[in-house]
């Protein structure tokens, strides 16, 4: 599944890759997906750590690299990252979509997770994005080199992952570590708010701009048989800044931020998941084996707007 660089009409739609994946966006040329039996997404349920068993692995703590079992959230989506940061695996007998991939040594981890399902690393079709940090997306130099999955991201991030260096106006630009760069032709990207469908499944970008200003949450369907549930991964909200920067300097950025907030708020979401486990209680929801329950996306959204309120009340006192 190596994409074909410089290939004419890379941006063409209905290219050989859209036609396989279904991508309904302008995406580079690729071969098609390996068919997945269903009898091994089947067995995945079965090979799955139970979530009580990743809350014990993990404890009260987020570290970003501990290793941690895969377990099953509903239906046919995982989380295959680690007990501080979130990786998800969405699996279908036409291939499989990632969603981030955790630092780059955790994402050596999230492969050996995906394998722990019985699933081909190769058969990962695509890898989307939150939001444009180290600590999510740091590893998709060396997942896209096992897997040859394309990254799907939004057109301001996708800037940020072909060089590896934050933009300036990330709040915390000069404060992270670069990232390995991802050559510009294995990058798509997507209009926010309008649904792609990768092997098979849809998918729909949310604009999500305030941790960076190329921040996306995603949305889907999962089911088990006639049970369908809409889960949402709502992208990490937090005013976090370097010490210089004050969000009130930036009324442009301050809207979008709040707008961000507000499309999530108003987001149908039966299930809620988060970049960081912690933001949406996951440890809490896996020992009581029920992710349907509170925070949803209404509750998230009230969390990080009384963070924000917060920091700007802060940046008035100084």
């Amino acid at each position: 599944m190596s994409a074909q660089s410089g290939a004419p009409g890379r941006w063409a739609c209905l290219s050989l890759f859209a036609i396989a994946l279904g991508l309904s966006s302008c995406v580079a040329p690729q071969g098609p997906p390996q068919k997945v039996s269903s009898a091994v997404v089947d067995r995945a349920r079965d090979l799955a750590a139970t979530p009580a068993d990743w809350a014990a692995a993990c404890g009260d703590w987020d570290d970003w690299d501990q290793r941690a079992p895969a377990f099953r959230v509903f239906g046919n989506t995982y989380h295959v990252g680690t007990c501080g940061i979130s990786a998800l695996l969405v699996a279908g007998p036409e291939g499989h979509v990632l969603i981030d991939t955790g630092t780059r040594q955790g994402s050596v981890g999230v492969l050996e997770n995906i394998r722990n399902l019985g699933f081909a690393p190769e058969n990962v079709v695509a890898v989307l994005t939150s939001h444009e940090h180290f600590d999510h997306v740091g590893g998709l130099w060396w997942v896209n080199r096992n897997t040859g999955a394309r990254v799907v991201t939004s057109p301001k991030a996708a800037p940020v992952l072909a060089s590896g260096q934050a933009s300036p106006d990330d709040p915390q630009s000069g404060r992270n570590p670069p990232m390995r760069a991802i050559p510009a032709d294995l990058i798509d990207t997507v209009t926010p708010g309008h649904p792609v469908t990768l092997a098979g499944m849809a998918f729909t970008p949310i604009a999500s701009p305030g941790h960076t200003s190329g921040a996306l949450s995603w949305q889907w369907e999962s089911c088990e048989g006639s049970d369908c549930r809409t889960i949402v991964f709502a992208d990490s909200l937090t005013p976090v800044s370097r010490d210089d920067y004050r969000f009130a300097d930036h009324p442009a950025y301050l809207r979008a931020y709040r707008d961000s907030i507000a499309r999530i708020a108003a987001l149908e979401c039966d299930i809620l998941l988060t970049p960081h486990p912690s933001a949406s209680r996951m440890r809490d929801k896996a020992l009581a084996g029920e992710f349907a329950s509170e925070p949803k996306c209404g509750r998230y959204a009230q969390t990080v707007l009384g963070q924000l309120q917060t920091r700007l009340t802060g940046e008035a006192r100084e």
